[in-house]
């Protein structure tokens, strides 16, 4: 199959799922209020750090939107443990990539994926530990988004769009969430999903099997996804089309869940936040955490594979199919003029 057709095809498998991730995220952003974050955040030790996997691993946002959230729940009064961990879990998994992720590599991938991103989150938050200082007020963060939230803070922006107001109608609600998909959610991930389609495609079509098979399935290949995955600015939603062309033209599935935990959660922004607000102890933690759980997850994946003899081709073809065809091009047709608006009011207004 040709480059185009390998696209397009790709596009339209995937288009039910995103779909469906947008309007779940699109609802959850809507009725859940940021305030109730904040309040059970706040408090120290291991609980504090574990709702705020839980609470991050569902949410639609990517490396540059969880910038703005995370500093609006440290200035809230979250602890620093729950600060690192809601940064870890959020950009890592959220409903919507998850549920490509069954689309395009089968149940195994899209439940691995997120007990892996909180397990993660988990152990960072340990790591940090305690806070030592109190909030900072101010922060020196040099990057375009993580500088919009910090003189915003809980101001509504292009990454951190605030939940509907206590007092508002359950109308307007419904149709902040819809706004927030179809306009916001779409206009913040629609090039770099363009771009992860089109690298999945290429990989699908020009790269053969046996270039990246020859880093074996170990520690090496681990390491040569993590170093991809380290300096892309990448949001977890866009990294699984990626993911699946590199999976499927015979890089291991470890290697391919190490790609989708550590791309997504790396990145120059995050990392100048991590230092600037919650100090270099919990940058190390932040980055020894991603990285190490990483790569135990992958050697964990690669063993319940082989273990279960997982056939990741069949599984991921047997979930392509689940949606009506006509649905299924409905769907593309419907999102492709979606990312074909976001992308012309990007670009030229």
């Amino acid at each position: 199959m040709t480059f185009i057709s390998n696209f397009i095809a790709l596009f339209t498998e995937s288009a039910p799922w995103l779909i469906l991730g947008f309007s779940v995220a699109g609802l959850m952003k809507a009725f859940v209020p940021s305030q109730v974050l904040a309040k059970h955040l706040g408090k120290p030790g291991i609980m504090s750090t574990v709702k705020a996997a839980l609470m991050g691993a569902p949410l639609p946002l990517c490396s540059c939107g969880v910038i703005p959230a995370a500093l609006g729940l440290r200035r809230s009064g979250a602890s620093k443990a729950a600060t690192t961990s809601c940064l870890i879990s959020t950009p890592e998994t959220g409903v919507d990539s998850v549920t490509v992720s069954y689309a395009m590599m089968g149940p195994f991938m899209a439940v691995i994926r997120p007990i892996a991103a909180i397990f993660t989150a988990i152990t960072a938050g340990i790591l940090v530990g305690a806070d030592k200082e109190e909030p900072k007020q101010t922060s020196s963060v040099q990057s375009s988004c993580a500088g919009k939230a910090a003189k915003q803070l809980v101001e509504d922006d292009c990454c951190n769009k605030s939940s509907a107001l206590e007092h508002d109608s359950f109308v307007s609600r419904l149709k902040e969430s819809m706004t927030f998909t179809f306009v916001d959610l779409i206009k913040d991930i629609s090039l770099w999903l363009i771009i992860g389609l089109s690298i999945a495609s290429m990989v699908k079509t020009y790269i053969p099997t046996e270039f990246l098979t020859q880093w074996g399935d170990g520690f090496m290949a681990f390491t040569i996804m993590a170093l991809i995955g380290i300096p892309m600015y990448i949001c977890a939603l866009a990294s699984t089309p990626i993911a699946a062309g590199l999976l499927f033209s015979g890089v291991s599935p470890g290697a391919t869940l190490v790609f989708m935990l550590v791309g997504p959660a790396t990145n120059v922004a995050t990392i100048g936040l991590v230092r600037s607000e919650l100090g270099g102890r919990a940058l190390l933690a932040y980055l020894g955490s991603v990285i190490g759980v990483g790569f135990a997850f992958g050697y964990l994946t690669n063993y319940l594979v082989a273990q279960w003899q997982i056939n990741f081709l069949s599984t991921s073809q047997s979930t392509h199919i689940m949606p009506n065809s006509q649905v299924a091009s409905l769907c593309a047709l419907l999102l492709a003029g979606l990312i074909a608006n976001a992308l012309r009011k990007r670009f030229f207004g």
